[in-house]
């Protein structure tokens, strides 16, 4: 099941990469391997397996053929050298940093971040010995001030969430690169198919597959793509360049060549938190991902007419989404996203403030009050009160989730209906 194309396009690749009809029965699709376990053929082959010394299927918590055909996918689709599945985008979030930083280590993070990652980062990370320095998105040049020693990675959103910006990945590339360090990338707003960080020099791509990839609402699920560019076999990573005693001294950063960092997420982080996706909820986010191209497109599409009719309304105030000429993430959009699209989410804020968002939403039919986005269906929420709740009232500035600030998922109903039903909200005020 290796089927892969160099010069396929996105909407190519998100259909057939990864599987070629197996030979039993002809199967086009992909089959759900549910199953936790795998037939050796003799225990010289399990010996060689649990070894790493030859590659091949051990237990469903660390691979599985189904879960693996989605990762050569994503891994493709992002340009990757290999991908790692979880069973959430929290837990690929974990995994990334946590392959690079132990306790007493350091990572720097912009502070446009969606508040799980920000609670992470902030308290969790803490009590295990991690610390976060954050540094505004659009103050890159403060950044260098608070790299020392104990520094291991950079971490940013492709675009913020719920902020919207559209991070300028050349210059956070240059400035992690510049000293030496990984740059990590959740790129779950643009999708691959509007953005691929790896083309601007990110090293490590994550991605919560519950949203845009999956885009139906009906799995959980995360991915980590390495790119295979960034050297990991030095001092500063003795987690590579040292002999692991758990796999009998294999130096992983030098065994595994440019796949170092892939293969250590799968057989240390994976194997020891047991994060796995299941077979069946990597189907279902297979077949959603054969559909993200003509998704987004529609998608994107009803964001950009939503957020000019918004603009005219009298009890808007702002309106925040990147392909409104006038907005500040604008010109950095024309020149990391997808010509003529700009996703489909988008901000913005009610005259009358927090009192009068909450009214707003309270009024909406159609739309749903739903903590997800990326769905096939139209959601709508209030940050401040939901999923930025856990965050001072200066962190939510910083992050971009004010009192008066609605974030809309925009999906694929008819533009006319979502719109009756948010203006007729709108007019209740």
């Amino acid at each position: 099941m290796t089927t892969r194309s160099s010069h396929w396009r996105p909407q190519t690749i998100a259909i057939h990469t990864g599987y070629d009809p197996e030979t039993t029965t002809g199967a086009i699709s992909p089959p759900i391997y549910q199953t936790v376990g795998y037939a050796f053929e003799s225990t010289t082959h399990a010996a060689q397996l649990f070894s790493l010394d030859q590659p091949g299927n051990i237990y469903t918590r660390i691979m599985n053929p189904t879960t693996g055909v989605l990762e050569q996918r994503i891994a493709a689709l992002e340009g990757g050298i290999a991908a790692v599945a979880f069973s959430s985008g929290m837990a690929a979030i974990t995994a990334a940093v946590l392959n690079v930083c132990r306790s007493g280590d350091e990572l720097i993070a912009a502070t446009s971040l969606y508040g799980g990652t920000w609670t992470l980062f902030t308290s969790t990370l803490q009590d295990y010995g991690i610390t976060v320095r954050f540094v505004p998105d659009d103050k890159l040049s403060q950044a260098s001030q608070l790299v020392t020693e104990k520094t291991r990675a950079v971490y940013v959103e492709s675009i913020g969430n719920p902020r919207l910006n559209v991070t300028d990945l050349r210059q956070w590339a240059s400035f992690a690169h510049n000293h030496g360090l990984p740059l990590i990338v959740d790129n779950t707003f643009p999708t691959p198919y509007l953005e691929r960080p790896i083309d601007f020099g990110a090293d490590v791509v994550v991605h919560s597959l519950t949203k845009w990839i999956g885009g139906h609402g009906n799995s959980i699920g995360g991915m980590v793509v390495d790119s295979g560019k960034f050297n990991y076999n030095t001092a500063q990573y003795p987690q590579f360049s040292e002999p692991d005693q758990s796999y009998h001294g294999k130096v992983l950063g030098t065994d595994f060549g440019d796949a170092g960092y892939a293969v250590r997420l799968r057989v240390k982080l994976l194997r020891d938190t047991g994060a796995a996706l299941a077979p069946h909820s990597a189907y279902l986010i297979l077949l959603g991902l054969e559909t993200l191209v003509i998704r987004m497109q529609q998608a994107c599409r009803n964001a950009l007419e939503l957020a000019q009719r918004l603009t005219a309304h009298p009890e808007v105030s702002w309106v925040n989404y990147p392909g409104l000429e006038s907005d500040p993430a604008f010109p950095l959009a024309t020149q990391y996203l997808r010509a003529g699209h700009f996703g489909s989410m988008l901000n913005f804020g009610v005259k009358g403030g927090r009192k009068a968002a909450l009214q707003v939403m309270d009024h909406l039919k159609l739309w749903l009050i739903v903590a997800n986005v990326g769905d096939s269906r139209s959601m709508a929420i209030h940050p401040a009160t939901t999923t930025h709740q856990q965050l001072s009232r200066e962190e939510q500035e910083l992050a971009g989730a004010g009192p008066d600030l609605i974030r809309l998922s925009v999906g694929l109903e008819h533009i006319d209906d979502l719109w009756d039903d948010l203006s007729n909200a709108l007019n209740s005020i």
